[in-house]
This record gives C-alpha cells, structure tokens and sequence, in this order.
C-alpha cells in the first residue's frame, strides 16, 4: 500500500513516496562531482560521504565522525567491516537543501523511531560502456536501522536503476520504480526489504545516478570492532 501522507503513515505496512518539489536539485548536484571513491568496492564506480547528525527542537547537529559498520547479517558483501567514508562538505551540510531533506526524513523517524540520530549517505553511482554501475552490490537486503529513506537527486544518461521493496526476500516485490530528481522514498526497515537494480550507460559518455540515503539511526561502529579491525 503505497502512503502519500504522513499523518496516515503505518510503520508496519506502509511505505511513502514523496515529492520534494520545496528542495531545489540543481543546488545539490555540484556536491556530487568530487566526490572520493568507495575504496572498499571494486571498478570505482561508486563514490560516497557520510555524516551522522542529531536532531534536537527541530536543530541539526552535526555529529563527530564515525566509522560505518553493518553485521554480515545485514551486508554479506561488506559486513563485518569497520569502513571510514569522509564527512560531507561543511556547505553541503550548511545547506537549506540539505537541512530540508533531513528535516523532513526525521518527520517520518518520529512516528517510526525513539532514535533522534540521522546519517546520510552522500552516493554517486557511475557507468560506463565498459562498467555497469551497483547501486546496491549487496543484492536485496536490510540496512539493520528503523527507518531507511532514498532521495533521487541527479540521473545522467542512465537506463535502469529502478528501486524495489519487497516483504521478504524470495518474494515479488511490492514496490517498482525509478526515482527520479526531488523524488523520496521511505519505508521501514524492519518490514521491507529494499533493492535497486543496476545501471548502464546510454552511451560512450557515461552516465551518473546521485542519490542520499538517510536511515534512523546510523550504523555507527562501536569502539571495540574499530579495535579488532
């Protein structure tokens, strides 16, 4: 069932997808030309930031830096890893576009969550006519948070890279779409699995798909796995 309104928004059931027509795009496709490789997949198709902030009488604070860690449970490709991203640029961070979208992605975090911290994941996906791009390497999975949101900010001379839910993992899903620029989507981690196919490039120019994707809480690395890795 596909939820439009956040007063009816069930977080057990539903999902929402929203349209941001407030946040001006072309404001935020700049922070993603010089973003810094994932070191940590191979093709160096995918580059990323990530910050974690708290949120407190409606005020962003930005947060110290924190490592990223999932369990194997959660990503069998990466789990298990302590992995460092750097922070997001101090004026994205300083951004009305930027303060919106968190804002308005901890609206939902309060019906669905007793967490008040947010990261985002800053993430351009590239291809080429000789690499595809993975949004999600992992395949279909959870994240291992409350609450996940996926917020389409550029696509470039891209096909694919449609985006699925689905109620468990052998299933059809129940959600298909590409988002597209000022496009939301949020939905429960806990009740959805999530998926977004791969993309390839219209032509020898190569093509882009920059997106955020913001979860309550973050999956922030705890002292004693920074420790024994």
């Amino acid at each position: 069932m596909l939820k439009l309104q956040k007063k009816d928004f069930n977080c057990l059931t539903s999902y929402a997808l929203e349209r941001i027509s407030a946040v001006n795009v072309d404001a935020l496709k700049p922070f993603f030309i010089n973003l810094p490789a994932d070191p940590y997949l191979a093709g160096n198709y995918r580059f990323r930031r990530l910050s974690h902030f708290q949120i407190s009488d409606e005020k962003i604070v930005h947060l110290p830096h924190s490592p990223l860690f999932q369990s194997k449970q959660y990503n069998p490709l990466l789990g298990d890893v302590v992995r460092e991203y750097q922070e997001l640029d101090e004026k994205l961070i300083e951004s009305q576009e930027l303060q919106s979208l968190i804002l308005e992605f901890f609206e939902f975090c309060k019906l669905c969550s007793t967490f008040t911290e947010i990261a985002v994941h800053q993430i351009r996906t590239t291809a080429s006519p000789w690499q595809i791009g993975k949004p999600a390497p992992e395949g279909i999975h959870r994240d291992g948070v409350d609450l996940v949101g996926i917020f389409s900010v550029n696509r470039e001379n891209i096909e694919g890279g449609e985006t699925h839910l689905y109620k468990s993992k052998k299933g059809n899903p129940v959600f298909n779409k590409i988002l597209y620029p000022g496009e939301m989507l949020v939905f429960s981690d806990k009740e959805f699995f999530h998926f977004t196919d791969t993309i390839n490039a219209k032509d020898v120019e190569g093509g882009i798909r920059d997106v955020f994707v913001f979860t309550c809480p973050g999956l922030i690395a705890s002292k004693n796995k920074q420790e024994t890795n």
